[in-house]
């Protein structure tokens, strides 16, 4: 089997923008927001928007799961503020849910948060509590910088993100550590920022003993960890300097990895450099990079075939492509093993 630990829902009927578009402009006074109501999306529509998409390349890679959640650069938290953000979430996460009632062997919920430049993290709470408990989300994005390319807010250690990490602990739910768009023009969204931030992440959760206080949350750090694997020296040498054990034993028992690598020099760094239990395969598609590489013909972001010309021995890439996410994702493993999966 194979898992797609990575999946936004980039191809959502045009009716989500409308509703969104009419969101932002009853910001600036142009008429009254939205209500959840005014958006109607049918089954079919929610048919038409992934069978010929995230459903035929899935078939056609061979991928047998994809947890899917909101569209990642449209979670735009810094739009508004946290009532803005409370109804968007809920309506993206409503539609994910229901692309998994419609397609309950393909694809698996996971929930985007209303987050909020300076709210107060603990008020994503009940969101998450619903998407867990009533839509059976297996796990949650987690934007380390709602300001949208500023970093106003304080590093993953803080205390402030504690009510998350309770929280997750309890339902035993892991968070991708995801942002959304820049609005900082030096940080392109997908080519800088998101990478940025997944090597920023990893260097916040270095500094800090985060994992002392929460020894079993788990954290994923997408698009194969920025910058992590090319600089594993240097970020062991940091530790080192910090007075912090090795990394395996200060952050590898917590923090994994995906596959979102779009080349296969790019692959094989990371399955060289990263233990193979703290990879999970992944393909963001259809995501950030959504053309054919003419030096191969193929998708860049058909990670299964990097992947596969790995130099990584069957069991490595049974534990990448299956095991780790099942351990990784508690929930998704009971639901599978109720499938009979």
């Amino acid at each position: 089997m194979i898992i797609d630990c990575h999946g936004h829902y980039t191809t959502a009927p045009p009716a989500l923008a409308a509703w969104r578009e009419r969101q932002i402009a009853a910001l600036d006074g142009a008429g009254a927001p939205p209500v959840r109501g005014d958006l109607r999306i049918s089954d079919d529509e929610l048919r038409e928007s992934v069978e010929p998409n995230q459903l035929r390349l899935m078939d056609e890679r061979g991928i047998d799961l994809t947890i899917f959640s909101p569209r990642a650069s449209f979670m735009a938290h810094h739009v508004g503020g946290f009532e803005t953000s409370a109804a968007w979430a809920a309506i993206g996460n409503e539609l994910c849910h229901r692309v998994s009632t419609l397609y309950p062997e393909r694809f698996v919920p996971a929930a985007m948060l209303p987050q909020s430049p300076g709210v107060d993290p603990a008020t994503c709470l009940p969101e998450l509590t619903r998407c867990v408990e009533e839509y059976g989300a297996v796990a949650l994005n987690l934007n380390p910088d709602p300001s949208g390319g500023h970093w106003t807010a304080p590093p993953l250690t803080d205390r402030s993100w504690y009510p998350i990490y309770e929280k997750m602990v309890e339902y035993d739910v892991p968070a991708m550590v995801h942002v959304s768009t820049s609005v900082n023009p030096a940080f392109h969204t997908t080519g800088a920022h998101y990478l940025n931030a997944d090597t920023t992440a990893f260097m916040q959760l270095v500094q800090g003993d985060l994992f002392a206080d929460f020894p079993t949350l788990r954290l994923i750090i997408p698009h194969g960890g920025g910058a992590v694997p090319y600089h594993w020296g240097r970020f062991r040498g940091l530790a080192m300097a910090l007075g912090k054990p090795e990394l395996e034993e200060h952050v590898l028992n917590n923090v994994f990895f995906d596959t979102c690598v779009y080349h296969q020099p790019g692959s094989d760094l990371l399955f060289e450099v990263v233990p193979a239990r703290n990879i999970l395969f992944a393909s963001e598609m259809i995501g950030a990079v959504r053309g054919v590489d003419p030096r191969t013909g193929h998708h860049f972001d058909d990670t299964r075939r990097y992947a596969e010309a790995a130099d990584l021995s069957e069991a490595d890439w049974a534990a990448i492509r299956e095991h780790n996410a099942r351990a990784v994702y508690p929930r998704l493993d009971a639901l599978l093993k109720g499938q009979g999966r």
